[in-house]
């Protein structure tokens, strides 16, 4: 299958979606998501691998070749090229987990992130085998073309299951065109970049796009990130890896208002998507906290509270860029109002 297509991206999660059948949507994208960053490893590790191979001085099965060069690790049990042998057996889920387990063993960066339940009896094995060989498309010679390839198909496969599931999916993904905006005003050029619910890791993409296109460095950025739900936590782990950004997103999933992972951190940039209007975010337990600095947030709402931590996160020089629900600038209930004059919002 040729990557030259117009609407490539479309056209693959086109054929994905039939595969699905009668699969939940939410459950359906961890499926999918697990195994195009299981593809995108193992092209980059084989990327690696014939270079090495072509060397008479090289080894391409020390792994510290690859490590040396941030490339994963990937046993013969977890390469692309066993998987696609192997689609059609009704064993394949247990293969695929094993792959999974293979490779967290190997990579620690990696422990606990990766989906390992494809021997579950739910999941039709029939279709399993059919999206393998549907992801078994040859990305080409070109070096960094697997990274980039695989890296838009994994964003267009999670904006297109946001979409899917509606309101549940805007806490995973930001659309595209939000994120460019906010760049585009804040201009990360250099800094620290911080958002405090990092979703998927749409920002960070999104920042060191920027970067690149204005040739800039991407060493001169760094990204800090806190994701409460685990499973979305993961996500944005195999999104930063298929893009080659070195994020610090936490070792786990947490409570950015109760545990907050990154307290020492100043941030040059911070750009964020908080989700609107949290009712049950904790505020009764955080009632003194140094945070509230211009008002107490209201113990029925979390948007001060997002406001304010953010304001806490930054630099002395440092901008802040974010989506926030219409309501929270005209709000005058629960002290709402007094903490906007504080902020000089109003």
């Amino acid at each position: 299958m040729s990557t030259a297509n117009i609407g490539f991206e479309e056209n693959l999660w086109g054929m994905a979606d039939k595969l699905r059948g009668s699969m939940d949507s939410g459950e359906y994208k961890n499926v999918v998501l697990g195994l195009l960053f299981l593809k995108y490893v193992s092209d980059a590790f084989e990327e690696k691998y014939e270079e090495l191979a072509a060397d008479e001085w090289s080894d391409p099965e020390d792994s510290d070749e690859y490590l040396a060069e941030n490339i994963f690790w990937v046993p013969k049990e977890a390469r692309w090229s066993f998987i696609k042998d192997n689609a059609k057996k009704p064993e394949i889920g247990q293969i695929i987990d094993k792959a999974m387990i293979a490779v967290e063993k190997e990579n620690p960066s990696l422990q606990g992130v990766l989906p390992k339940d494809y021997a579950r009896p739910a999941l039709d094995k029939i279709r399993l085998g059919e999206t393998i060989d549907l992801f078994s498309f040859k990305v080409g010679d070109e070096a960094s073309r697997s990274k980039d390839v695989l890296g838009r198909v994994y964003e267009y496969f999670l904006s297109k299951f946001a979409s899917a599931e509606g309101k549940n999916g805007g806490e995973f993904y930001t659309p595209s065109s939000v994120v460019h905006l906010l760049v585009e005003m804040l201009q990360p050029y250099k800094g620290r970049i911080y958002d405090p619910c990092c979703g998927s890791g749409g920002m960070f993409v999104q920042s060191e796009k920027f970067v690149e296109e204005h040739q800039g460095k991407l060493g001169d950025i760094s990204v800090y990130g806190q994701e409460f739900n685990p499973t979305t936590w993961k996500l944005c782990k195999m999104n930063l890896a298929i893009r080659g950004i070195d994020g610090n997103i936490g070792p786990h999933n947490a409570d950015t208002f109760l545990n907050d992972l990154h307290k020492g951190v100043k941030a040059d940039y911070i750009l964020a998507n908080p989700p609107f209007n949290i009712k049950d975010w904790g505020g009764d337990k955080l009632r003194e906290d140094v945070r509230w600095q211009y008002g107490t947030p209201p113990v029925g709402n979390a948007n001060y509270a997002w406001i304010q931590h953010m304001i806490s996160k930054l630099a002395p020089t440092g901008t802040a860029g974010f989506v926030l629900a219409n309501g929270s600038m005209s709000s005058n209930t629960s002290g709402e109002g007094e903490i906007r004059k504080n902020l000089k919002l109003i």
